[in-house]
């Protein structure tokens, strides 16, 4: 199998009710860890990669990307998470990803529909998907006790217009949860109620849930049986890589990567694993089987 976009991908993924894991990655390590895993899983995966991850590894390390997604035996979709700017996607394209998100959350409702709408329309042209937001996720901070944020729900009639208005490909909703780990005075709590009432309204969009980390798994279980088609994954997998960073660099001075980094990767494929079970994604990739790849044609 190869680079397939997020329609294809999760065409199958809402059919047959399960969902996607996307995978934050932004150095070789967590790559390794996201596709690898998955791919022992013969679970489908989502490579996301955000503008400030990009600045980090560079345009140069996409190429390396690219390559082990085309040897892949499993579907996989590298996706530009949070694009801020046009420029930003148009970065992306260029560089061969195969589906971008354009969040204009934060803007007003008039300069959202318009900007995503334009993005649509020059993505489409090189057969790349695009995912829009409305609502706003909550944020948790950078630390595991930081301040949490809260989000705006999104609501039906949002929903509705906004997915008419732009063509977007996917819808990322706001239903109760947040970026990065929550504190531990805060209680996580996904809106289902609310995503019922927006499946309803726009059946044949796929929903996706940012800020899968750290939540409860009866919840996210929940989510992914009643119409969320795609999970956005970071803190989680992450944090079980670097603690156990800390703790080998804890017991030696660990300058060379070939003793420090192996037992971390396997520490954060444990958590890759259990969210492919909880998304029901294990061994569906045979799903795929026979699909056509994405291919981008500049016309």
């Amino acid at each position: 199998m190869t680079l397939v976009n997020m329609t294809q991908m999760l065409e199958v993924a809402k059919k047959n009710k399960f969902a996607v894991g996307a995978y934050n990655v932004s150095n070789m390590e967590l790559f390794r860890m996201a596709i690898e895993q998955c791919e022992a899983d013969y679970a489908p995966a989502i490579i996301a990669i955000h503008p400030t991850e990009l600045e980090y590894c560079k345009d140069d390390f996409i190429s390396y990307v690219l390559t082990r997604i085309r040897n892949s035996k499993i579907p996989v979709v590298l996706h530009m998470d949070h694009g801020d700017s046009i420029d930003s996607v148009t970065r992306a394209i260029h560089d061969g990803f195969s589906s971008v998100m354009i969040d204009l959350s934060l803007k007003s409702w008039e300069d959202n529909i318009k900007e995503t709408a334009a993005t649509v329309e020059m993505a489409h042209r090189v057969g790349v998907t695009v995912e829009g937001e409305v609502g706003t996720i909550g944020q948790t901070g950078m630390h595991v006790e930081g301040h949490k944020q809260e989000g705006i729900y999104t609501t039906v009639e949002e929903a509705t217009d906004f997915v008419k208005e732009t063509g977007v490909d996917t819808l990322a909703v706001a239903i109760g949860t947040s970026h990065g780990i929550y504190p531990s005075d805060v209680e996580p709590k996904i809106r289902i109620d609310i995503l019922k009432d927006i499946v309803k309204a726009v059946p044949d969009t796929p929903l996706v849930l940012h800020g899968g980390s750290s939540n409860p798994d009866d919840q996210i279980a929940d989510a992914v049986a009643n119409g969320i088609s795609k999970v956005n994954i970071s803190s989680d997998y992450k944090h079980a890589f670097f603690a156990k960073v800390r703790e080998i660099l804890a017991e030696n001075d660990g300058w060379d990567p070939n003793t420090l980094f192996p037992e971390a990767i396997e520490a954060g494929k444990k958590v890759v694993h259990h969210k492919n079970e909880l998304f029901n994604a294990v061994g569906k990739a045979a799903l795929y089987e026979g699909i056509d790849p994405w291919r981008a044609e500049f016309i």
